[in-house]
Order: C-alpha cells, then structure tokens, then sequence
C-alpha cells in the first residue's frame, strides 16, 4: 500500500485549527469546514460579513508584450474588453469543449494577467497554459506567492475599510486595485463566490495570519464570523455559481453548464471554440437548471432526476438554501426540459421525490 500523501496546508491552518474549526481534506488541501456551524456562517454572511480563508485557490500570472494574445487563446470570454484594473469570469477548455477549469482573469497592465484558479486543478491549469504558450510571454505558477482572504456580506466594506487607506467603495464589482491593507501591499478585488457583495484580498503569505486577525477584530461589530467551505458551498447554490467537479469538468461545455454568457464567439480563435460551434450548430442535448424540492428530502450530489417516472439525468449541486428556507439543487436535463415550471422526480434512497424545475439564481442580494 502506498502512503497517503500529506495534505497541503494554508499559511492559516494553525490558526483554523487552534480556533477550534471542523478540518476535512479539501482536494489535497487540510481546510476548515466550519467553525461556529453552517447555518450560522452562512447567515452572517447574507446579513453582516463572513471571513473564508481561501488561499488554496491557485494564482498564475502571465506577462510579457504577447500576454493578452496568450490569454485570448486559452480562454473563453474576451480579453482584449478588459480595461486596467478589470476582471472577468472565463472558462478554460479543452479542444474538446469541455472544462479544465473556470477561471478568474485580471487585467494588471496591458502586458501582465493575473488569473484565479481552483485549488486542486492549479498545476493542471500551468500546465494546459504553458503548453499553448507560443507567444512572446512568459507564465508563472505563482500560487506560493499569495494568500488569499474573502470577505463577503453587507458590511465586509465598512470591515474591511476600517484597515486600508484605498477608496474601497470606488472599486466596481469585478474591478480591483492594488493598493494596502495594514500598512502591507495587498491586491483589493471587489468578487466573491457567495452572492453577496465583497472583498477577496491577495496578500503575502506571511502576514496573513495578522491580516485574518485583523479583519475579523475589525468587523465585531458588525458580527463577522469566520466561515468555513460548507457555508460557501451553500452560498454559492443560492447564487448558481457553478462549483468545478459537479457543474462542470471535462465531460461538459460552457454551453450545456449555462455559461454561454462567458463565450465571445467574435473574439478570434480560442482553445475548444471549434467544439463549441459544433455543438451550437448541431443543437444541446442536455442543459443545466435549477430546482427546488417540493416533497421531503435533500437531492444530493448524483442523485439521479427522472422525468415522467424515466431517468433522465443527474443532480450536480443539491442541498437547504438556509436563506430562503428552502431545499434545492441543480441539475443536468435534456435541453428540452431544461425550463422553469418542469415536474421532476429525484431519487433519494431508491424513492422518488417531487421537485420542480425553477428560475435561477435562487437567490439575489438587495442593491
């Protein structure tokens, strides 16, 4: 038998662990499940602010004077439409059409991208890039470099504010600046993966367990709780953000996960782009959409979806909207059913369960 490779660790996990949080292995990575518990965390972050540490997701940075030509083939969205200081959600594909990753790109300069990546797809993804890297460019797998600290909520600004000298209410959603926090460089981007407004901040690893002290002294006031990867995975359903390994993977396309937002066909050539026209051409088969249940029980990840009594697909995300008092999920149907107002079955434990299908998200933030 071979031996268990060590789990990787955050500059926090002493912290995490020391604080008294539920630790699981996190795609290689020893990460804090929750701390005060998941209901709780995920309402403080829908009414006051949550602080997630998340610096396993994964940073690659790409420079040099064909920098923007690097990026434009290897992901979906278009690039060239970034101004300084602006990021966008995109996908990264296989020729195929299928999902290595989604993927966070930063415009840092018009010779410099900084993308966000998933924790445990970060090598794969340097390597996907580095191979198409026939431009005058160069690409780091720059994940050591930084930690990364979230917070998200109604009042993760005035928290986080109280610590930096940068403006952050002049920072749009999906822009950044690179500016301080405690007196420490720091880059500010106003994202997030809950539904809620905030802040993901990328320091130095060293201080990051100054800064996580920091903010969550700066919001006890506003009643900041640290929150662990099973609010966020609550949150980010209320929100239909798609989470890589059950929304998508290798096997599926931006256009069958509901992304096709994220797809510039008129951009030029792109990795996967010829699959995807194929696939646009030829019609989708099958369509990602939402549902809530309306008998009693949880759809959980697998769980297969009938249709009229026959199988029909399979939920990728499910579980309670602690928010909205509801349980839902999302699931894969034949495209043609893949509407609002559709009756469905989900098995769960060999017994089918009513559901229908929904709008999403299932949950929208007051401006």
């Amino acid at each position: 038998m071979g031996e268990t490779p060590e789990l990787r660790k955050t500059p926090l996990n002493e912290v995490h662990r020391a604080s008294g949080a539920k630790m699981v292995d996190f795609g290689g990575w020893d990460m804090p499940v929750q701390y005060s518990g998941i209901l709780d965390e995920h309402a403080a972050v829908r009414r006051a602010a949550g602080l997630f540490d998340v610096s396993h997701m994964g940073e690659i940075e790409i420079r040099g004077p064909q920098a923007l030509d690097l990026v434009q083939q290897i992901s979906t969205n278009n690039a060239a439409k970034l101004q300084t200081g602006q990021a966008h959600y995109s996908g990264l594909l296989y020729d195929h059409g299928g999902f290595v990753d989604d993927i966070l790109v930063h415009k840092v300069a018009d010779d410099s991208y900084f993308i966000c990546v998933n924790a445990s797809n970060q090598d794969k993804d340097f390597e996907h890039i580095s191979a198409q890297n026939r431009f005058d460019c160069s690409v780091e797998n720059a994940g050591p470099k930084y930690a990364q600290l979230a917070i998200q909520g109604p009042k993760a600004l005035a928290t986080l504010q109280k610590l930096t000298q940068t403006d952050l209410s002049s920072i749009r959603y999906y822009w950044f600046q690179d500016g301080e926090v405690s007196g420490d460089w720091a880059r500010i981007a106003r994202t997030g993966y809950t539904g809620e407004d905030g802040f993901e901040i990328y320091v130095a690893p060293e201080v990051a367990c100054a800064r996580w002290a920091e903010i969550l002294d700066a919001g006890r006031e506003f009643g900041i709780k640290p929150t662990g990867l099973g609010a966020r995975n609550t949150l980010r359903l209320e929100a239909k953000m798609a989470l890589y390994g059950h929304e998508i993977d290798a096997s599926i396309t931006p256009l069958e996960a509901d992304l096709a937002w994220i797809v510039k066909f008129d951009k030029g050539d792109f990795t996967g782009k010829a699959a995807l026209e194929k696939q646009k051409a030829a019609g989708l088969k099958r369509k990602l959409v939402g549902f809530e249940m309306r008998g009693r029980g949880i759809a959980r990840d697998g769980y297969e979806v009938h249709l009229e009594g026959v199988p029909a697909g399979w939920v990728t995300s499910g579980g309670p909207a602690p928010a909205l008092n509801k349980n839902i999920g999302l699931c894969y149907l034949p495209a043609g059913s893949a509407q609002p107002g559709v009756a469905i079955e989900i098995m769960i434990r060999n017994q089918p369960v009513e559901a229908v299908t929904v709008p999403t998200p299932f949950y929208k933030r007051a401006k």
